[in-house]
């Protein structure tokens, strides 16, 4: 499984982006797609993520100005970030998570390559 992510580049502050990640080969039907992002001597930490099944979960820094969706048929995620802040600039990792048919155990964890996402005071 390969992740491609797309999308990245330097906004000011309050404007926005939209970072896509496709993701080929089989990830199953039962998987997490999301976007994690990290800063240098940070961990990488959730922004946002997505089920197939259709639950979302969005970090508490980002509610209500990013918004994550996904296409189940086509392996692609989305990150529509609005109202970005300085604090928001990181690079952004896609991520698939692979479950088995019942949700009970993780076979694969894939992580895309990162794009930069910078946004200027």
């Amino acid at each position: 499984v390969q992740l491609q992510a797309s999308g990245g580049g330097l906004v000011q502050a309050g404007g926005s982006l939209r970072l896509s990640c496709a993701a080929t080969g089989s990830i199953g039907t039962r998987n997490t797609m999301g976007w994690y992002r990290q800063t240098p001597g940070k961990q990488r930490e959730l922004a946002a993520s997505k089920t197939s099944a259709g639950s979302t979960n969005h970090a508490d820094s980002v509610k209500g100005r990013f918004t994550i969706s996904r296409d189940n048929a086509k392996n692609t995620v989305h990150l529509q970030m609005n109202s970005l802040k300085p604090g928001d600039t990181a690079v952004y990792y896609c991520h698939v998570e692979v479950r088995s048919s019942y949700w009970e155990r993780i076979l694969n964890n894939y992580w895309g390559q990162g794009t930069q996402v910078t946004v200027s005071s």
